[in-house]
C-alpha cells in the first residue's frame, strides 16, 4: 500500500488531466481567474470617466481613485496567483517530499484566506463609494458588474480556503496514522531493544582477596 500526504500519493506518478480538471479547487481556481478579469479589465477599460468641465479622468466610483486603483491591484494580484497556483496543483502528485507539500498547503491556505479577506474589503469600499455616485454619464453596467464579480470572488476564496484547511487537516491525520512507536510496533520484524540489565552467565568464584594459596606440585 502506499503511503500519502495531503491527499495524494508521495509515489509520484504522471500528470493525470481528466482526474485535474474533475478537482472543485480546479475549477475554483479557474472562476477566480475569470472574476479578477472581469474586475481589474472593466475598471481599465471603463472605469475612468471624465465630465465635459474637465480633462482630468476620474475613478467611477464617486471619483475616488483609491478605489479603483485598489480593485485593479488586488484583481492583478489574484490573477497572477490563480495562474501560480494552477500550475502548482497540477505539479503536485509529482513532488514526493511530505513537507514540501507541506509547506504549498499551507502557502494556499494563507494566500486563499488572505485574498477571500481582501475581496470582502473591496466589495464593501465599492458598493459604498458607488451608492454615494451621483454623475449621471457614468456606464452603470460596468460597475455593476465590477461590484457583482467582487463579491463572486468573495465566495470562490472562501471556498479554496476550505479545501486548502481540509488538505491541511487531512495531511496531519495521514501522518498522525501512519507513524508508529517502534516500542509498540507489533508488526515490525525486529524484536524491541532490551534495556533491562542480565547477569552475566559464569558467576566469578574468585577466592579471597589477600589470601595466599600456595601452588600444587
Amino acid at each position: 500500500m502506499q503511503s500519502t500526504a495531503y491527499g495524494a500519493s508521495l509515489a509520484g506518478g504522471a500528470f493525470d488531466f481528466e482526474s485535474f480538471v474533475k478537482k472543485p479547487q480546479t475549477a475554483l481556481r479557474v472562476l477566480s481567474w475569470v472574476f479578477s478579469i472581469v474586475v481589474f479589465a472593466s475598471i481599465t477599460a471603463e472605469g475612468y470617466t471624465n465630465s465635459q468641465e474637465q480633462d482630468d479622468s476620474h475613478c467611477m466610483f464617486n471619483k475616488n481613485d483609491t478605489a479603483c486603483s485598489y480593485a485593479v491591484g488586488i484583481g492583478i494580484l489574484a490573477f497572477l496567483g490563480c495562474v501560480v497556483f494552477l500550475l502548482l496543483d497540477a505539479y503536485f502528485p509529482n513532488i514526493s517530499n511530505a513537507k514540501d507539500r507541506k509547506y504549498i498547503v499551507i502557502g494556499d491556505l494563507a494566500f486563499s484566506a488572505t485574498w477571500m479577506f481582501l475581496w470582502f474589503i473591496c466589495f464593501c469600499v465599492l458598493a459604498n463609494q458607488w451608492s454615494k455616485t451621483t454623475v449621471q454619464y457614468i456606464r452603470a453596467d460596468a460597475a455593476r458588474a465590477v461590484i457583482a464579480f467582487s463579491f463572486f470572488s468573495i465566495v470562490t476564496w472562501f471556498l479554496l480556503s476550505y479545501f486548502a484547511l481540509a488538505r491541511y487537516r487531512q495531511g496531519l491525520s495521514e501522518f498522525n496514522q501512519d507513524y508508529t512507536d517502534p516500542v509498540h510496533d507489533h508488526t515490525s520484524p525486529y524484536p524491541p531493544a532490551q534495556s533491562s540489565y542480565q547477569q552475566a552467565p559464569f558467576p566469578s568464584s574468585q577466592g579471597q582477596q589477600g589470601e595466599y594459596q600456595p601452588p600444587t606440585y
